[in-house]
């Protein structure tokens, strides 16, 4: 009676190592439909034991152990209809053969990158291997036809009786049909039956459309993961680098530079061509984020050629206004059909010309999606369906918000980016978690907008960003001497060296009792610290019984804690800064404080509306850089200063004689501010009028504490002149300061101290372009070179000149007001350090008083912590002061170093990357070869030089969703860090780095990595998230609906349908909104369902993930890397 095995009752894998096993068996034969490489390892103890006998194979008497026919696993159609031609040809090697054997390998292949690596796994593998060399195992394919067979023979020569024992059924050699998934199998001991079945496997196995493919299969374990050759970690290194490279190899080929830049760029730059235009192409938008000096306007002016050339289009340039003639000379230059526009001046969407291309210089400029600038340039974009490049050297401002709102001008909310922020979705326990807390799409930017995980915002901006810093530019791109200094090399063969960044410190005396010591005091800080700061926190003060509100006011009023906490932030740390800047800056901003608090007093005790600016219209650089409601207060054209040329300047420090003047200045803001709401004074505690007179008093008291201002006595502006006339008195220097008013002080005061040639740069200069060709007319290609005598030789500046302009005629720089912040510092530094600097040495100057700087930084953080206990009232403004005291000090202590651009944030990682491929495979050649051939899977082991306790392994592989999931674990499993810039730089390794023994846990904590990665990629449908969401509300509203039976004519088969879908899917930001709208005036259902029904059908209502990609729900393992201590 025939033996039944079912894999339930009893498993076929004991049936078939009994079978194989018996002593009298000497050799096997097998045929299936499917075989996998790793399931062998269920009989390979059983193939070693057998002696093997000889076989007539075509009148060929050979020793066989093991023969393995598979049926299923076959090359396409095609190529089995070519293989079949080639044979009746008698071309048993022709290349349809070699193709075959290549499509069938490659399927045999993806077996082994599948699933988790093991230690057995590996053994078995390996052991696999050696006896399909050995010749022990022999494997064909049976390609006459598809073939469904599972058959099992196991042949006795010396049994008299039973010479054959054969299994038939359905198990195919995997490791399912051997052991896991429910089979028919019989057993035949029967000799008659055995013998017709051996006859028609070597029927079969002889055929001559069966293709051997035994030595494909060893070579294919051979150069798998499993294999016994060691790989260098260099090769993982680069693997690496190749695969994160990949946007930026593919656009290397994709674009041609336009002839008439060729001799212009350099090659680094027409990289960044190249790579934005992919991006352009591929997403709509592209930034790049180069520092300061690397060429980013020439580089757009080139992407806006390719777009030129081949779409035959305009593009529009929008610019800071003081930009607008330094791009006016590029355009004529390289005849670029494009128009420039100040960013400043609103734009009349509805009524402009279309662009395809619009380039946004400066565009960190539009971080507030607030601003009345930043939603007209938003609607521009969004309706003339553009492409948009935006330029910057500062991406990376205070937050990743600013960021967001820049991608946010051409991204909509719930356009699909392919990624997700998988550091913020992991840190709140996957993506069911996500879908409950927000209704974001979760592959959207805003759900990158929930997220403050830098390596999110960093795989983010590889799709966007291209940044290169200028050591990178030296590392990577230029030449050197003989005397070991790296230069650039333009077309002609000129030279364009690196200058070495100096800084330098210059201390100016004080004396107890002075104007700078006074101003200096514990006392003044705790001032500043207590102050209410009313105007800026309106909210508080509003009235608790308000009367019917126009919908106007209630607008306003809505607004204004959103508004009033920032600006207060900056108000109370402006105070400060600009005490860092100069003295007479900081009095002048006491008194324009208590001016404006004497204008709301007038109106409060005159019954009259107040001024309320629209804080959404200033720009971040208003904000940061000069008086931050210049816009509402000074369009009256008030003169602070009664002589410009005075030498002394003080200011009333009386009460009655501001509140005298604040009649006058209130009409004056009636007939000239543009920017200005009213609300009336009635909706107002009277508390706002006692807090308004308590900051004033405060603050006069501190005018009268400080009394007049000296220029003769002012000791730092004494430095400063000293070294104009003595130290540099021949050359060009460009002095730096942050406020408008001490640039004018200083400008001033040097003309009136005899200097010439000078000239003064503030935000409210006509033309600064013409200012700055004067001062370094060689950089800036003036076509007719001034005169020395006709040239600039000093410019006093406020960061407008930070931006945009080439200086780079001179090399020394002076930054006039304290330096806590450095980055500010090195985009100054960048102005001059650019490319075409003749000097050996760009000297950066910084200000600091003869007794050192630990007194300030003890004044900052008092201030800071006086802010701080008051956080509940005002808010923590901490993160409004920039820089840290370790700037500080490092700048005083003249650390070399410290201004290179290094600090000014990291290059995108994708160009990080190509740069790693390209500089080994111009090295090696060959490598263009090695590294694409090398499998998925594979590994090494490197020596560890990080710290001893983060010995371990280092993971690469792909999400499901196609993300770069970079994972370094400890020995023990504990998560060391997900950086793709910390894991890439970890990974480096010279090309004779030595392979060690992997760690005996290496495959384990592979296989953790991969349950991490799996943990984070759980499935979403199912969820309707808070109870409060739209999603939510609109099911449950649909679900009640189909409920009622008096409902039952409209409960269509479409509306079920758009209920599968909200339940599955999330909603697209439209549909989100306009449901929401919705429910908030309170719609009947009928309407809901209406509009549902309408979404769906217009393909409007949900965003649904591809198909296929719901199905390929298994991360791939590209390399590992094991990270092994000494």
């Amino acid at each position: 009676m025939a033996q039944i095995y079912d894999n339930i009752q009893t498993k076929f894998t004991e049936g078939l190592k009994g079978i194989i096993s018996n002593s009298q068996v000497k050799r096997v034969d097998f045929c299936v439909g499917y075989f996998n490489l790793r399931g062998w390892e269920l009989v390979v103890d059983e193939i070693d034991r057998l002696d093997g006998d000889f076989v007539y194979e075509k009148d060929e008497n050979i020793h066989r152990v093991c023969r393995l026919l598979i049926g299923m696993q076959r090359p396409g159609l095609e190529l089995i209809k070519r293989y079949i031609d080639s044979q009746s040809n008698s071309l048993p090697d022709s290349d349809e053969v070699k193709l075959c054997k290549r499509q069938i390998a490659d399927d045999f292949r993806k077996q082994l990158i599948v699933g988790k690596q093991t230690n057995r796994d590996e053994f078995n593998l390996r052991r696999l291997s050696a006896q399909l060399k050995g010749k022990r195992v022999c494997i064909k394919l049976y390609l006459k036809e598809p073939l469904h067979a599972k058959l099992y023979l196991a042949h006795r020569p010396d049994d008299n009786f039973n010479k054959i024992q054969a299994i038939m059924g359905s198990s195919n050699l995997t490791y399912g049909g051997l052991n896991g998934q429910g089979e028919l199998n019989a057993g035949f001991g029967d000799d008659d039956h055995a013998e017709k079945l051996a006859r028609w496997f070597d029927d079969r196995w002889e055929d001559r459309l069966s293709l051997d493919i035994t030595e494909e299969l060893a070579e294919i374990i051979d150069n798998s993961w499993a294999g016994e050759r060691v790989i260098s970690p260099y090769y993982i290194y680069l693997k690496t680098a190749y695969h994160l490279s990949r946007e930026a190899r593919n656009s290397i080929n994709e674009f041609s530079l336009p002839r008439e830049f060729k001799k212009d760029l350099f090659p680094f730059q027409e990289t960044a061509v190249k790579l934005a235009a992919r991006h352009l192409e591929r997403r709509n938008g592209a930034m790049i984020g180069d520092v300061v000096g690397l060429g980013k306007t020439i580089t757009a002016c080139a992407i806006a050629k390719v777009y030129e050339l081949n779409n035959s289009c305009s593009t529009l340039i929008l610019c800071p206004a003081n930009l607008q003639t330094m791009w006016r000379k590029y355009v004529n230059k390289y005849d670029l059909k494009a128009d420039i526009h100040s960013m400043a001046k609103p734009i009349d969407e509805n009524n402009v010309r279309h662009y395809d291309l619009i380039i946004i210089d400066e565009s960190h400029n539009l971080r507030n999606s607030n601003g009345k600038r930043y939603q007209n340039i938003k609607r521009l974009i969004t309706l003339q369906n553009c492409k948009v490049l935006m330029l910057t050297a500062t991406p990376y401002n205070m937050d990743f918000t600013d960021l967001g709102n820049q991608l946010k001008l051409f991204l909509k909310d719930d356009t699909d980016l392919g990624i997700q922020p998988e550091e913020y979705i992991r840190s709140i326990g996957g993506e069911r978690e996500f879908s409950k807390k927000h209704e974001d799409y979760i592959r959207s930017i805003k759900a990158f907008d929930r997220s403050n995980e830098p390596d999110d915002w960093r795989e983010l901006m590889r799709l966007f960003l291209i940044r290169r810093t200028r050591t990178f530019i030296k590392e990577n791109y230029a030449k050197e001497d003989d005397l070991k200094k790296k230069y650039l090399e333009f077309r002609d063969g000129t030279r364009s060296y690196f200058p070495d960044r100096l800084p330098k410190s210059i201390s100016f005396p004080t004396e107890k009792g002075d104007q700078f010591e006074n101003l200096y005091s514990e006392d003044v800080m705790d001032r500043v610290a207590e102050l209410k700061l009313p105007r800026y926190g309106l909210s508080k003060y509003i009235s608790d019984k308000l009367l019917a509100l126009t919908p106007n006011d209630e607008e306003i009023i809505a607004n204004l804690s959103r508004a009033g906490q920032r600006m207060m932030g900056f108000c109370r740390t402006n105070f400060f800064k600009r005490l860092d800047s100069s003295g007479i800056s900081y009095l002048i901003s006491l008194y324009r404080h208590i001016l404006r608090n004497a204008i709301y007093i007038y109106a409060i005790e005159n019954k009259l509306p107040l001024p309320i600016g629209d804080e959404t219209s200033f720009s971040d650089e208003l904000l940061e850089d000069e008086d931050i409601e210049n816009e509402i207060f000074e369009s009256n054209k008030v003169q602070l200063l009664k002589k410009t040329d005075d030498t002394n300047f003080s200011f009333s420090s009386v009460s009655e004689d501001y509140l005298s003047v604040a009649k006058q200045y209130y009409d004056s803001i009636v007939a000239n501010s543009n920017n200005v709401r009213w609300l009336d004074s009635k909706y107002f505690k009277r508390t706002l009028k006692q807090a308004l007179i308590s900051d004033n008093n405060k603050l006069l008291e501190i005018i009268k504490y400080c009394e007049k201002w000296d220029a003769e006595k002012d000791e730092k502006l004494n430095s400063l002149i000293n070294l104009l006339n003595d130290q540099h008195k021949n050359e060009k220097v460009i002095v730096f300061t942050q406020y408008s008013d001490t640039a004018q002080y200083i400008y001033t005061q040097l003309k009136r101290k005899g200097l010439t040639h000078l000239e003064c740069v503030t935000g409210a200069s006509h033309n600064p372009t013409q200012i700055v060709e004067k001062f370094s007319p060689v950089s800036n290609n003036v076509e007719h070179i001034p005169n020395e005598d006709d040239q600039y030789r000093i410019v006093i500046a406020t960061d407008v000149l930070s931006e945009g302009q080439n200086l780079q005629d001179a090399h020394i720089v002076v930054n006039y007001d304290l330096p806590w912040a450095i980055i500010r510092l090195i985009q100054r530094a960048g102005r001059v350090d650019r490319i075409g600097q003749k000097a050996e040495n760009v000297l950066c100057y910084s200000f600091f008083p003869a007794e050192g700087v630990e007194r300030i930084i003890r004044l900052r953080q008092r201030l800071t912590d006086r802010i701080n206990e008051n956080a509940d009232v005002v808010g923590s403004d901490e993160i409004f002061f920039e820089g840290n005291e370790q700037n500080l000090m490092d700048m005083y202590n003249e650390k070399n170093g410290i201004l290179d651009d290094d600090d000014d944030g990291e290059v995108d990682l994708s160009s990080k990357a190509y740069q790693i491929w390209k500089n080994a495979t111009d090295a090696n050649p060959e490598l263009k070869t090695i590294i694409p051939a090398l499998s998925n899977v594979i590994y090494s082991t490197k020596q560890n030089n990080d710290l001893p306790v983060n010995e371990g392994v280092i993971t690469y592989a792909k999400t499901p969703s196609d993300n770069d999931m970079l994972m370094w674990i400890d020995k023990n499993g504990k998560v060391i860090t997900y950086s793709q810039s910390l894991i890439l730089k970890t990974l480096s390794c010279p090309i004779d780095e030595p392979a060690l023994t992997r760690l005996e846990n290496h495959h384990d904590l592979v296989a953790q990595s991969i349950d991490q990665i799996n943990t984070q990629e759980i499935k979403v449908s199912g969820t309707l998230g808070k109870r409060f969401s739209t999603k939510y509300r609109v099911y449950t509203m649909l679900e009640a609906f189909c409920k009622e039976p008096s409902n039952g004519l409209f409960i269509t088969d479409d509306l079920k349908l758009a209920m599968d879908d909200i339940y599955n899917y999330p909603l697209q930001e439209n549909a989100r909104i306009l449901l929401n709208r919705q429910l908030k005036k309170g719609a009947p259902a009928m309407e809901i369902v209406e509009l549902v029904v309408e979404l769906r059908n217009e393909e409007e209502l949900s965003i649904k993930k591809n198909e296929q990609e719901t199905h390929n729900n298994e991360p791939q393992i590209i390399c590992s890397m094991g990270l092994r201590n000494s």
